[in-house]
């Protein structure tokens, strides 16, 4: 009996001292366990007289009881202080000021075709679109493209098979305009466009946008006007505007347009290679067999059409040098913009 009475009071001492889960299991098994001193006296239970077994055994069952209530009170407060803990180091002082929000911007090509798309929403053009995935007839034939033109070559299209070609302009949407509308029209489209360059001014994937109008009495001056207003107001009022000669299978006549450059003012610098004019565009009026292509009779009706390197625009307008730093998401060169 007083074995167990110092059991008892061995362990409640004990147990109240203990400062972790893991101690307080290590004397669960010390005393309850398989080889606990409780489990070592209960063996020395058969050395009793008969008559003294009932109470020596009711008398070990009453301490084991006490032993074990203790332990589920000692396991209920330390868990408790557990989580205390735990909220303690995850708790917010609501007090502190906020961390600041990083906020993002608008990305420069996006720029110029929000811009793009309020300036000609001013002059009634509507906004078209087409599919990227485009059949040779709307990328080249329908746009009056001869069989081996150089522009049909594998290393300057991306080809699925004959039939189906990454579109390499944002041409063919004239084409599915032309043949879902009737003249008068007036439409523009833009979108990614793709082809097998990568260096300094071209990327695999580019934007362009292209511009068409039919009508019975369209002029070429009618498309000079045009141009000459669109340049001026994306670029400035005192941009320059000059037309050359040039030849597109789509375009009769045909003349690609410069500007005065932006970076010398006209005097010549590296940028514009000395010559004070950058290329920008081409354009042309559109050519009989286009229209024919469409049943649009082109003794009536009359049309011109020019387009544009998006990110051309862009890297003028914002005086970037490298077409790459459009499509790296360099965030410094974002943040500047």
């Amino acid at each position: 009996m007083q074995a167990l009475e110092d059991v008892l009071q061995h362990a409640t001492t004990t147990i109240q001292l203990v400062t972790d889960l893991k101690s307080l299991d290590n004397y669960r098994v010390q005393y309850l366990g398989k080889k606990g001193q409780l489990t070592e006296i209960l063996k020395t239970l058969g050395q009793l007289p008969p008559d003294q077994r009932p109470a020596a055994g009711q008398k070990i069952n009453a301490v084991k009881e006490k032993i074990q209530f203790l332990i589920e009170q000692r396991t209920i407060e330390l868990q408790k202080a557990e989580i205390e803990k735990q909220l303690a180091s995850e708790s917010i002082d609501v007090t502190l000021p906020g961390r600041a929000r990083g906020i993002g911007s608008i990305h420069p090509v996006t720029k110029t075709l929000e811009e793009l798309r309020r300036i000609f929403s001013h002059m009634g053009f509507v906004f078209m679109e087409g599919p990227e995935i485009e059949e040779d007839y709307y990328n080249f034939t329908a746009l009056n493209v001869p069989p081996l033109h150089p522009a049909r070559a594998m290393q300057d299209t991306f080809y699925f098979n004959d039939n189906l070609v990454l579109r390499s302009q944002m041409s063919p949407v004239q084409i599915h305009a032309m043949k879902k509308m009737r003249p008068p029209l007036r439409m523009v489209a833009m979108g990614r466009v793709y082809r097998r360059d990568f260096d300094l001014t071209h990327t695999p994937m580019f934007h362009q946008m292209e511009c068409l109008m039919v009508d019975e009495h369209v002029t070429f001056a009618d498309l000079k006007g045009l141009l000459n207003q669109f340049l001026g107001e994306f670029f400035s009022v005192d941009t320059s505007v000059r037309f050359r000669p040039s030849y597109f299978p789509f375009t009769e006549p045909s003349a690609e347009v410069d500007i005065g450059c932006l970076s010398c003012k006209g005097k010549g610098c590296r940028i514009c290679k000395h010559s004070g004019w950058l290329e920008v565009l081409g354009c042309g009026m559109v050519h009989p067999n286009v229209l024919a292509g469409v049943d649009i009779d082109s003794e009536r009706y009359r049309g011109f059409a020019f387009g544009v390197g998006l990110d051309r625009l862009t890297l003028l307008k914002y005086g970037i040098n490298d077409l790459r730093a459009l499509f790296e998401n360099d965030l410094r060169l974002l943040k500047q913009l």
